[in-house]
């Protein structure tokens, strides 16, 4: 009784939705690491809620009273990351016209959140292995040894795992980071927090749109329920967030929610990365475009999930057919930059050119292939 109790008030003090149990295993987990100063790694599908997991952790621990910064390692270009990250001195570069602090340095004394750690360099990842294990770093252009007290929770959507196997990602920044691991279930293994979320959400939206919502028909919440969400509960926001506005003060009709997700549907088979037209006022369409435009995002990444785990038994059947030399078994042996390099090029021809999709397909981030094609003077 004593830990259902604390178990409600970490929910209603954090705002972490879900009454399933595979919600309540992940809320133990918070419970029990959130006092120590482990590093946490938490891992989950996109659109999960991984960082609501980093934030309730962080309000748990003894540093709730201190900074929690975030901070998303695929969106900063690879020649600022160091930067952003250790901060700089005046100087260091070009641009860099005074002195600036790094997130570490800001973070002293709380906790950095680190989104897509997959996404770092493994120049990066050799000085975040220094961080973790001393507390030690560097500003770039600096010689000066600086000390930082830093709790690190990183989240990836991406195999951590295969990614060592693969050389790209390095194996004792791996194990160190992975000293706890939380993963955060998608939406269809949890269905019975459908119902709880969609209110939730309905009640955000109608609080700040300012207006009122007459609710769902009964066949329009058993689609809502039966529907798979790839994109988890960023999709599902998404999609309440433009339901509320569009229904106009009616109740949604399951034609209405059949139509949205009949179009993502549409989407995902890959007929069309455009928006599936509605025929409704021009404010309406407008407001239509621009979500479905969001939601297609999700349904990248569930597109990338399925090319990375096909992508070993295409590459197999390639080399059984001799259309891919087997540089690993055959007599002559090959250095791994010309391996890199031809395997490189069929992706790029495997996908037309599509240097997101070869990306994808090679686990690496955009950013790194087009240094890559760079590097090997494939542009």
């Amino acid at each position: 009784m004593v830990l259902l109790d604390k178990y409600r008030k970490v929910q209603e003090d954090l705002n972490i939705i879900g009454n399933s149990e595979k919600m309540r295993e992940v809320i133990e987990q918070v419970m029990s690491v959130a006092p120590t100063n482990i590093s946490v790694l938490v891992t989950g599908e996109s659109g999960v809620g991984k960082e609501v997991i980093a934030k309730a952790i962080h309000q748990l621990s003894p540093r709730k009273d201190r900074q929690m910064i975030s901070f998303n390692c695929g969106a900063i270009p690879e020649g600022l990351l160091e930067s952003e990250l250790f901060g700089h001195e005046k100087g260091a570069f070009t641009g860099a016209i005074s002195t600036k602090k790094g997130y570490f340095e800001l973070a002293d004394g709380g906790t950095i959140f680190l989104d897509e750690i997959g996404e770092t360099p493994i120049q990066t990842q050799v000085k975040l292995l220094r961080v973790l294990e001393s507390g030690e770093f560097m500003r770039v252009g600096s010689g000066e040894l600086r000390r930082v007290d830093v709790r690190v929770i990183a989240a990836t959507n991406r195999e951590l795992g295969e990614m060592v196997r693969s050389k790209y990602f390095r194996k004792d920044l791996y194990y160190r980071l992975k000293a706890v691991t939380i993963y955060v279930p998608p939406l269809r293994e949890r269905r019975e927090d459908i119902p709880l979320l969609l209110d939730h959400f309905v009640q955000q939206a109608m609080e700040n749109n300012k207006i009122q919502f007459e609710g769902f028909s009964e066949e329009a919440l058993a689609i809502i329920k039966s529907y798979n969400w790839m994109g988890n509960i960023r999709e599902l926001k998404n999609f309440v967030d433009s339901i509320v506005i569009l229904s106009a003060g009616k109740k949604v009709t399951a034609e209405l929610v059949r139509e949205h997700l009949m179009g993502y549907e549409e989407i995902s088979d890959g007929n069309s990365l455009l928006p599936v037209h509605v025929k409704t006022d021009v404010d309406q369409a407008e407001r239509e475009l621009i979500y479905k435009a969001l939601l297609s995002l999700g349904v990248e990444i569930r597109d990338m999930k399925q090319i990375l785990l096909n992508m070993n038994q295409n590459i197999n059947h390639q080399v059984m057919q001799g259309e891919v030399e087997d540089v690993t078994y055959g007599e002559e042996i090959q250095p791994m930059d010309e391996v890199e390099k031809q395997m490189i090029k069929k992706a790029l021809i495997k996908y037309h050119g599509n240097k997101r999709k070869a990306a994808q397909a090679l686990q690496i981030s955009e950013r790194t292939l087009y240094r890559k094609l760079k590097d090997y003077d494939l542009q």
